[in-house]
């Protein structure tokens, strides 16, 4: 009896509900991010009567895998599938991904009900496509290419409307918002390269008014409506190269890069086939290491100081395992200044954090200038440097609060010397073109992209000044 006063219910308020507006869905295939947001769009089959009564998903397409990618820029092999195998995208994951406002339990009830339907693509003579009969799916069948999924038309009546999030975005002044711009030394369908300045934090957090993730969603969107998603990380005194991806894909081929390039790397070597991340920064470091050149193999270990209040990494010296992270660093010295200190060329084979100022601080003992967490003892007992060309700066008012003015090896608090200078990256818009062109396309002549990133005012100034007092005492 219960169950039928439910039918009845439910019955009358489909009868008294007003019909779904129709609109064009447009396919996810391009952009599942295009998707997320026309999330309540679809269209209704008018291809029979009983079709009428649905509503039809765009049909099911492979769609970029970005991990899969990634790894594939790393490996030896010269093809690279663009998506994973079509048999683990299964009826249901392909509804979440069209209709991500729907949620999750409702449509397993859909299934659970038997009122999911699907439609497979038949070929006929090799060319022409020709649908079959509705019939009902199980959610975790499998889907093939140009099957479409079905939905009843009560859905979008049983589903709970969700109220907007409610995020404040940042609001940047004219004068602010053409400075973040000015940071953009790179732009194309896939990527943004910034120039980061010392002191912007890249992501927020504690005690973090203004952050990268932030104002790249307010001020460098240009034409995309995704905002652009960080996809590694810089100190915030730490200047130079950052790199934003414009898309979801995009982004996802990038951590992999990113995270295959640190894993490729091992202390019992590194992969000589990794060619497709490179990465150099410029560092003025207080003394000189005892070698010319040569390679940084510390693992490295988060402790906790001050009774939890903060943490530091450091080198993990006593063979425990627990929570060490291998480090690979490459090191060059490029020129020493009799004044007590040098510029070195530093690359990291592996991306972890603080680790060229760890591995300059506690294993070549020439910790970053500007560097008072690793080399606070260092800078007690150092000078500021002198010299006859240090004129003071006047301090002028920047965007945001920065200290753009000073801080250079004249200074008594100079900011950290740390700069990403160049990174050399596959050119993931050629890659992604390719990619939607072919599952199975070959990467062996993909172009390569080079930035690099000027010094900024503090390092070019450092730069200058002992440039000078080498110059001097070569001619003394």
């Amino acid at each position: 009896m219960a169950k039928w006063r439910l039918a009845t219910a439910t019955l009358r308020r489909h009868l008294q509900s007003p019909s779904p507006t129709i609109s064009a869905f447009k396919d996810p295939t391009k952009s599942l991010s295009a998707a997320a947001h026309q999330s309540r769009s679809y269209s209704t089959a008018q291809t029979d009567d009983s079709r009428g009564k649905w509503l039809t998903l765009p049909p099911f397409s492979p769609t970029i895998d970005g991990t899969v990618v990634g790894k594939g820029l790393l490996s030896d092999g010269d093809s690279v599938k663009a998506s994973t195998d079509n048999s683990k995208t299964t009826a249901l994951r392909w509804i979440l991904r069209c209709r991500p406002d729907l949620p999750r339990t409702l449509v397993q009830k859909l299934f659970r009900l038997r009122q999911v339907r699907r439609e497979m693509s038949l070929s006929v003579d090799g060319d022409e496509l020709q649908r079959s009969q509705l019939k009902r799916v199980a959610a975790k069948e499998s889907l093939n290419v140009g099957d479409r999924i079905y939905l009843p038309l009560s859905v979008d009546n049983d589903t709970p409307p969700t109220p907007p999030a409610k995020k404040e975005s940042f609001k940047c002044s004219e004068e602010e918002r053409k400075f973040v711009c000015s940071l953009v030394l790179y732009k194309d369908p896939a990527i943004i390269v910034l120039n980061k300045p010392h002191g912007l934090a890249v992501q927020g957090g504690s005690g973090i008014k203004t952050s990268i993730d932030e104002l790249a969603a307010t001020c460098l969107t240009f034409d995309k409506s995704e905002s652009p998603r960080l996809v590694h990380r810089l100190d915030r005194d730490c200047s130079g190269l950052l790199v934003l991806a414009r898309t979801q894909t995009a982004a996802t081929v990038l951590h992999s890069i990113f995270r295959e390039k640190t894993c490729g790397a091992s202390a019992y070597g590194v992969k000589k086939n990794i060619k497709s991340l490179k990465r150099k920064y410029m560092a003025l470091v207080i003394g000189c290491p005892r070698r010319q050149k040569g390679q940084i193999s510390a693992p490295l270990r988060k402790v906790v100081v001050d009774d939890g209040k903060s943490d530091r990494i450091t080198v993990n010296d006593n063979g425990e395992l627990v929570s060490t992270q291998h480090a690979i660093t490459e090191y060059k010295v490029i020129e020493s200044s009799p004044h007590g200190y040098t510029w070195l060329e530093l690359r990291p084979l592996t991306g972890r954090k603080h680790q060229l100022r760890v591995h300059c601080a506690e294993v070549l003992g020439t910790p970053i200038l500007g560097d008072y967490k690793y080399g606070w003892q260092a800078h007690k007992a150092r000078e500021p440097f002198v010299s006859s060309e240090t004129s003071p700066t006047k301090p002028s008012s920047s965007p945001f609060g920065l200290d753009l003015d000073g801080g250079d090896v004249s200074s008594k608090q100079p900011h950290l010397h740390l700069h990403s200078k160049q990174i050399d990256l596959p050119n993931i818009s050629q890659l992604l073109e390719k990619m939607q062109v072919s599952s199975d396309s070959d990467i062996s002549d993909l172009d390569s992209l080079k930035f690099d990133a000027p010094l900024p005012s503090h390092m070019q100034l450092s730069f200058n000044l002992l440039k000078s007092r080498v110059e001097t005492c070569d001619k003394n």
